[in-house]
């Protein structure tokens, strides 16, 4: 065993008998490269936020070596001072009482109990490969997260494809990203968001479409604050939030009416003749059949089908045509639809249309959601192959192989089944082994109730985690107890592209090793830790990552080392090789498409378009509302797996679930304020104190994602193009609860 440890990770100790994992004050611990002096036990580090896509540099400040606080970075180009709840608490999760210090097997009683490293590791290679032997390579897959570090994710998905012999396995940033990735690749020739955090301040017209970006992204919000130009902020969303009550104009659309809209807003710009005929000549095709196409979606008709009057149609109209710097950001409402993609570039072809791309101020932005989604989208093995190559594509699967010294034989040569996917997959016998990793999909994922039944049905389900107590972790025959932010070194990719620096500033406890040496581990126990020898730590692998990304659109061959990461405020991609400036001097804020050229081979962005499509569940008279979900609070994340952890935060939100409905459904059903209420779908039935509001239409309903029994009325459909999880509209019922 300790042969073994020591050629797998040799920056593991035995101590006591018990694997752990130590805390050196020297620079390599905390991701500095060659930092010739040592980092003090009581020295302060900047390190990235491990909670949202934001990206916000936090003052990590030390005593006797471990981390005791935070404090917002002035200097950090992305939050400048400024830093929500979320940040602030950032270091209390790691201290929970539940943190999982040990590997955790389920025994015959059925219970988890714990059980030492070697162990594990042996069950868990045993256990796997016996489903492979048994039932083929196909029959295992892994689920990942955007809650890692770019080079773990990358270690992730080489070992599980490469090394492992899987041919599935994707990510939770399906349930977030997976709309923008699809609609970038298609519209520009590659997952491209083309802007930087400045166009918040550069635009004279913002628009804001399904994001609350006051709640969800509240440092961008302030980045609008800051804006000198008095801009004019159009929100597109359902509910009046609390970004639409600080807009300037807020159309309160008909739920999942978005893409109607905008291709009559496209018809009203075209006719009018507001649009930039040199742009859309030069750098554009298909702009004619696009102009063609949504003639048929006439003021009236869209009026109609939105609910918005005509006369707000031709002032959102006028609003883009009068501005000199558009800009158009969209998040979840946009990406978590049934007809998502083709959405989501219908916003981008308004972009197009009118000149607004490349410039200061404008751009179609999609806000990502989790702290490294983009690390997930480009590196992961998931939805491409790593750096943003393809797996159908022979030339990019031996370019992949020769930097990475292996065999192009050991890469698939087809794309992964998509999460949604998978989880059909274990329903019908085809998926009989699951790895979960940083993520906590019994709580997350769509039509919940449906997805704790197949989990159940699985040979063997691993689930790798910083707690024990999850609700997917307490569905496992096997939990792997990782390290977590802050806890580990690496890199994150923020929403504008922008590489930054995590460091450890913390010892993880008891037994949990980060996930990067969790994977180590299992390289060398699964028999393919040779395959692996020069990924001795996460900068090592980084500077794998810079020679997978040559040449390609996100090429970071010109970041030299993670101590320019630091040096820097982080990098945005591209900085190639022959892109340093020479002055050494580097720009703090770089957008896409300044030179009007994309990444099809023709250097010309596409105009994409579909007819639009059906909602899949209508309402009904026994289901007669529409429920939304979404973003609750700034002080909330997600599933609330590290943000209940805090005593802070949990203040800031309601404890109890809450249901937002509008005052005349109330009054007509009997409700009073705070009564508690049953929520039916066809799925579930849950109970929810009455929240009464006119921010909710009538006929709607809101619940926040972060509570655990939303996702039991939610409904299954799924984007066709990117399979992103529609989980912004299903049909309810509500009830007084007289039981």
């Amino acid at each position: 065993m300790k042969k073994l440890l020591k050629k797998a990770a040799p920056i593991f100790r035995q101590h006591d008998g018990a694997l752990t994992q130590e805390l050196v004050l020297h620079p390599g611990d905390f991701g500095l490269g060659k930092v010739p002096a040592r980092l003090t036990p009581d020295a302060t580090t900047t390190v990235v936020c491990g909670f949202c896509s934001t990206g916000c540099g936090l003052n990590v400040h030390l005593k006797n070596g471990q981390a005791i606080n935070v404090s917002a970075s002035s200097d950090y180009p992305v939050n400048l001072g400024m830093a929500c709840p979320k940040g602030w608490e950032a270091l209390t999760p790691l201290a929970a009482q539940d943190r999982a210090m040990t590997p955790y097997l389920r025994n015959d009683a059925g219970e988890l109990e714990p059980c030492d490293w070697e162990r594990a590791l042996i069950i868990f290679c045993e256990r796997l490969k016996e489903i492979q032997k048994k039932y083929g390579r196909e029959s295992v897959a892994w689920l990942g997260t955007g809650q890692i570090v770019t080079e773990e994710l990358a270690f992730l998905g080489a070992l599980g494809k490469f090394g492992m012999g899987m041919i599935h396995g994707d990510g939770n940033t399906r349930q977030c990203m997976a709309t923008a990735v699809t609609a970038y690749k298609q519209s520009f020739g590659f997952d491209a968001p083309p802007y930087t955090y400045a166009d918040f301040e550069e635009s004279d017209v913002i628009v804001l479409i399904g994001s609350n970006l006051c709640i969800a992204h509240p440092i961008m919000w302030q980045r609008i604050c800051r804006n000198p130009h008095k801009p004019e902020i159009i929100v597109v969303d359902p509910r009046k939030t609390e970004t639409a009550m600080a807009a300037t104009q807020h159309y309160a659309l008909a739920p999942k009416s978005d893409l109607i809209l905008f291709y009559g807003l496209a018809n009203i710009l075209i006719a009018s003749g507001w649009i930039n005929r040199g742009f859309i000549n030069s750098h554009t095709i298909d702009f004619e059949e696009f102009a063609q196409f949504v003639t048929r979606f006439t003021s009236d008709y869209v009026s109609e089908a939105t609910g918005l009057s005509v006369d707000q149609l031709w002032r959102f109209a006028e609003t883009i045509h009068a501005g000199k710097r558009v800009s158009f950001w969209w998040t979840m409402g946009v990406n978590q639809g049934h007809e998502a993609t083709r959405t989501a570039q219908a916003i981008i072809n308004l972009a197009l249309m009118t000149g607004n791309i490349g410039r200061p101020g404008t751009g179609a932005n999609s806000i990502t959601g989790q702290c490294n989604a983009m690390g997930s989208r480009l590196f992961s093995n998931t939805t491409n192959l790593l750096g943003g190559h393809d797996f159908t594509n022979a030339q990019d699967r031996e370019k992949v192989a020769r930097v990475l010294d292996m065999d192009a034989g050991c890469i698939p040569d087809g794309n992964s089944l998509a999460y949604d996917e998978i989880i059909d997959g274990i329903g019908s016998g085809k998926i009989k082994g699951l790895w979960i990793v940083a993520t906590n999909s019994s709580h997350s994922w769509i039509n919940q109730n449906s997805l704790r039944e197949l989990l159940g049905k699985l040979e063997f389900l691993v689930v790798q985690d910083m707690y024990h107590t999850t609700e997917t972790a307490q569905c496992a025959d096997l939990v792997l107890p990782a390290a977590a932010w802050a806890e580990k070194d690496g890199t994150f990719i923020n929403s504008e592209r922008r590489f930054g620096l995590v460091k450890k500033v913390s010892r993880a406890p008891g037994q949990a090793l980060s996930d990067f040496n969790i994977f180590k581990l299992i390289a060398a126990y699964w028999g393919c830790g040779q395959m692996f020898e020069k990924w001795t730590s996460p900068e090592a692998v980084f500077q794998i990552l810079k020679d997978l990304s040559r040449g390609q659109p996100c090429d970071i061959t010109g970041i030299e080392d993670y101590r320019m990461l630091d040096e820097c405020g982080g990098v945005q991609w591209p900085l190639p090789e022959t892109g340093k400036p020479s002055t050494g001097k580097l720009e703090t804020e770089r957008r896409l498409f300044e030179d009007g050229r994309f990444f099809h081979p023709d250097g010309k962005a596409k105009f994409i378009f579909e007819a639009p499509r059906e909602t899949p569940e209508k309402t009904c008279d026994n289901y007669p509302f529409i429920l939304l979900t979404g973003r609750g609070t700034s002080s909330q994340w997600h599933t609330q797996t590290r943000t209940a952890k805090s005593a802070v935060l949990r203040k800031l939100y309601p404890e109890n679930v809450y249901v937002e409905m509008n005052e005349s459904d109330a009054e007509r059903l009997g409700i009073k304020p705070g009564e508690l209420v049953r929520i039916l779908s066809r799925r579930g039935e849950v109970k929810a104190a009455a929240v009464i509001t006119p921010a909710v239409q009538p006929g709607q309903v809101f619940m926040p994602m972060h509570y655990a029994i939303t996702n039991q009325l939610t409904f299954p459909a799924f984007d066709p193009q990117s399979r992103q999880p529609s989980y912004k509209s299903c049909a309810v019922k509500i009830e007084r609860d007289i039981f």
